[in-house]
């Protein structure tokens, strides 16, 4: 009953702060809370918090969300042996969050960055088995890359007298690199895509919570805050290129994945390379809108998929999943509304975010390279939504044997329902608020239909991919290893970080097992047995006397 009371709780929160949240927008309201931690000479360590209509509303998000998955939970681990251990951690994932979103604070917000990522490790390897350890390991070690950055930027505006970066109208170089750094590991961009998959390994609920709001929200939330310190530098090309990159690798790895949780964090990944674009266009309102818009249609995505799986008897695969619409019809129903919406079908949530970022980028006149980029990433998020949506509906159920119906369960209906809803409304529901004196775009009508183009293209290439898979599929080895392995990204950083292992290792074997350990058997115990026989008083005489030289010998390093 923890669960349900706490997500009660967080359920009416956030409505209340979404109501906060439009009240602050239409007066255009910010409060500033500020708590002096310590004043040490001249240095004063604040903890600040920052209430505006963008920190509400995304923690309006964030809370109405971590409820659901927490009404969800209640009976997706009712049978878990540690299931008040999950809700604790899930918790503190949901406050390190939020403490994140109201810090415009360097101290403040890494204490809810490094919350998000040691919490993380724990709900990773949650299941508590080999591949659980090892996503959870690797996920934690690549995003101590972002961690490491904010603390080099940390210790560089400490000598510009603030760690306040909202006031800043512009900073050195290399804060924008080590910020770019974070935000880059957090939201899994290349070259650190390979954890986004593997933190697969956590339990459903958990993904549907990092994948939505929080882990890999933070490092575009980030960039969101400060993306005026983005804009007066050069590195803003650099950042477009990657995400571009990170946008196009997704879409086509995904096409050619067969896990279902996969595929749906690789297009998680593509979302996050197109908000990491249009973000180093300079559209921070268009890339905070489509990253709410997807908050919504890709945890229900993550429900619906865990359902799917726990019917299945935790088997994964796509190619086995035919026809399971006449075995659970809301649960599919749920499933391609969310995947709909995330292809970008007129009307729904998904549309009218992506819609807007696609004319916006036309209207303004970018390369022809970048414009091409992204109307192919478009097609191939339409292509393997097709995907998903024909191996769900069509084809032969080949699990019929050990399949059990999990389609009954009351809360995970419930959060079901409500996450539905805002998947089909909340695109419509954000656009007449948060564009209120948005520009009218006017596009020649070759241009206008290019989006339209491109997802048809999608959906012929969804449908020869889906058919190539039953009669080409010996002679697709190779492109399907290159594209499920992510570029070969995923062999780059298991190679560096196996190989940063094994040479720690083998220093720990020649400090344990050479000079230090015949200093400490050798020297040291035979230093005992000489004293051992002396007096009491004199063995604490000496004692006393090496401590004070010692404590001399300290007191004069640090003088010096």
């Amino acid at each position: 009953m923890i669960s349900l009371c706490v997500s009660f709780f967080m359920f009416f929160m956030g409505m209340g702060l979404f109501t906060m949240s439009l009240i602050f927008m239409f007066n255009k309201y910010i409060y500033m809370l500020e708590w002096n931690i310590i004043s040490l000479n001249s240095v004063d360590m604040y903890m600040v918090f920052m209430f505006d209509w963008m920190s509400l509303l995304f923690m309006s998000f964030v809370l109405f969300i971590s409820s659901m998955v927490l009404i969800y939970s209640f009976d997706y681990m009712k049978e878990d042996l540690y299931f008040k251990r999950f809700i604790f951690l899930i918790m503190l994932f949901v406050f390190s969050m939020l403490l994140m979103i109201l810090s415009p604070n360097l101290i403040s917000i890494l204490l809810g960055w490094d919350g998000l990522g040691l919490i993380s490790y724990c709900l990773v390897a949650y299941y508590q088995n080999v591949k659980s350890y090892n996503a959870a390991m690797l996920t934690v070690l690549m995003n101590r890359f972002g961690d490491t950055g904010l603390m080099m930027s940390l210790s560089i505006m400490y000598y510009m007298g603030s760690w306040n970066l909202m006031f800043y109208s512009s900073v050195d170089m290399l804060v924008v690199i080590l910020f770019c750094l974070a935000a880059f590991t957090k939201s899994a961009q290349i070259p650190f895509s390979s954890w986004l998959p593997a933190a697969m390994a956590a339990p459903t609920p958990v993904s549907s919570l990092v994948h939505s709001s929080t882990l890999v929200t933070a490092g575009v939330y980030l960039v969101v805050r400060f993306n005026h310190l983005l804009m007066m530098s050069d590195f803003k090309e650099l950042i477009l290129i990657l995400s571009i990159l990170t946008m196009f690798m997704a879409g086509a790895s995904a096409n050619w994945e067969y896990d279902l949780k996969k595929i749906i964090a690789l297009s998680t990944l593509s979302q996050l390379g197109l908000m990491m674009s249009i973000l180093a266009l300079g559209g921070v309102n268009m890339a905070f809108f489509h990253l709410l818009t997807h908050a919504m249609f890709k945890a229900l995505l993550f429900m619906c998929a865990g359902i799917i799986i726990h019917s299945m008897k935790n088997f994964q695969d796509i190619r086995c999943m035919g026809s399971m619409v006449k075995l659970m019809p809301y649960t599919l129903m749920c499933f391609n509304a969310a995947n709909l919406s995330l292809a970008g079908m007129p009307f729904l949530s998904g549309f009218y975010s992506k819609d807007l970022i696609l004319e916006h980028l036309m209207f303004t006149g970018e390369s022809l390279f970048v414009l091409f980029m992204f109307l192919i990433s478009i097609g191939l998020t339409v292509s393997y939504s097709l995907r998903m949506f024909m191996y769900s509906l069509f084809g032969e159920m080949k699990m019929l044997s050990c399949f059990s119906l999990s389609d009954e369960n009351l809360f995970m209906n419930i959060s079901m329902i409500f996450m539905l809803i805002m998947s089909l409304v909340s695109g419509k529901l954000l656009m007449s608020f948060m564009f209120l004196n948005f520009n009218f775009i006017v596009l020649p009508l070759m241009l206008k239909l290019m989006v339209i183009y491109f997802s048809f293209l999608g959906v012929l290439m969804g449908l020869l991919i889906y058919y190539l898979n039953f009669i080409f599929n010996s002679n697709l080895l190779v492109i399907k290893n290159f594209l499920n392995k992510m570029w070969f990204l995923f062999d780059l950083f298991t190679l560096v970080l196996g190989s940063f292992f094994s040479f720690s290792g083998k220093v720990m074997i020649l400090n344990e097992k050479l000079w230090n350990e015949y200093f400490y058997n050798s020297i040291l115990y035979k230093m005992i047995y000489v004293f051992k026989n002396i007096d009491y008083y004199y063995i604490n005489s000496f004692k006393l006397i090496m401590f004070v030289y010692f404590y001399m010998f300290i007191m004069f390093m640090i003088y010096i």
